[in-house]
């Protein structure tokens, strides 16, 4: 090892400040990943128990440093029960960014699935939401897109149905009993409805969003599908991805993002409001 320089008795080289680097790098993208949720008070919970096991130990106290070590013992376990949603965010996370998620890398494997090339008319869900909108009729719908989403739409009712005004309406009508949850399109067909999403528990998410909003936001956090919401309290149209909210929508703006975020595949600046910022 080619050494840099000396700090006391420590020899520092290229090895070890990269060690440190990758380290920091780790630690900051967890800090992201936990911010504004209950994981990073749990974490600091942690941390505070482990320091005092750490002082009790250095001081000699038994008796305590026994307690304390039992329950680091299985630290590791319980850290993998109350982070389970943490770490399956940064496994997605790290997934979405390596190579093995280029489409182009798995293009000529015989069990690549064949992708469907023609488009889905969005006609049908923009109509509706307007239908819905003015109505006050909420509505929350899911557009699967590298996958099918199987998990949640076991949750509901299966469907397989072919995509159309009347049916969403129909669905999404308060005396439905299909209008309580979520509608999962996937393959250009409407798989399954009333299913059950996982709601965020982001401390940034503004009062004024509903549940609705909330399990949009909570299922593109932990996939890369796009959502459709319709407020039931002011009729307002949204779309969610990426755990971002793009909130009162017209007819052509909710075609232009459906196009852009199911379809072109590019992040462009937002022009309509986010989480907690205003519209302007």
């Amino acid at each position: 090892m080619i050494k840099l320089f000396t700090i006391g008795f420590m020899d520092i080289g290229w090895i070890d400040v990269l060690d440190v680097l990758l380290v920091t790098i780790l630690l900051y993208q967890l800090y992201k990943l936990m911010t504004g949720s209950v994981a990073l008070k749990i974490f600091v919970g942690f941390l505070s128990i482990y320091l005092t096991y750490l002082i009790v130990k250095a001081a000699g106290m038994e008796l305590l440093t026994a307690i304390l070590g039992q329950f680091m013992g299985v630290g590791v376990i319980a850290g993998i029960i109350l982070f389970q949603q943490e770490i399956r965010k940064f496994l997605l996370l790290i997934g979405k960014t390596t190579a093995f998620n280029n489409e182009k890398l798995f293009r000529g494997f015989p069990w690549r699935r064949e992708e469907t090339t023609d488009r889905m008319n969005l006609t049908p869900f923009i109509e509706a939401a307007k239908s819905l909108a003015g109505k006050n009729t909420g509505a929350l719908i899911v557009f699967a897109k590298s996958s099918e989403l199987q998990f949640y739409a076991d949750s509901g009712d299966f469907l397989d149905a072919a995509i159309s005004k009347r049916l969403l309406l129909s669905i999404f009508n308060k005396t439905s009993p299909l209008h309580d949850g979520a509608v999962i399109i996937a393959s250009n067909r409407i798989k399954a409805a009333r299913c059950i999403l996982p709601v965020t528990e982001s401390e940034d998410v503004p009062a004024s969003l509903g549940l609705r909003h909330r399990a949009a936001i909570g299922l593109s956090e932990v996939t890369d599908s796009v959502i459709l919401v319709v407020s039931e309290e002011t009729g307002q149209i949204s779309i969610v991805n990426e755990g971002t909210v793009y909130r009162n929508l017209s007819s052509s703006d909710l075609r232009s993002k459906l196009n852009q975020f199911l379809f072109e595949g590019r992040h462009n600046k937002p022009a309509f409001e986010k989480i907690g910022q205003p519209v302007v």
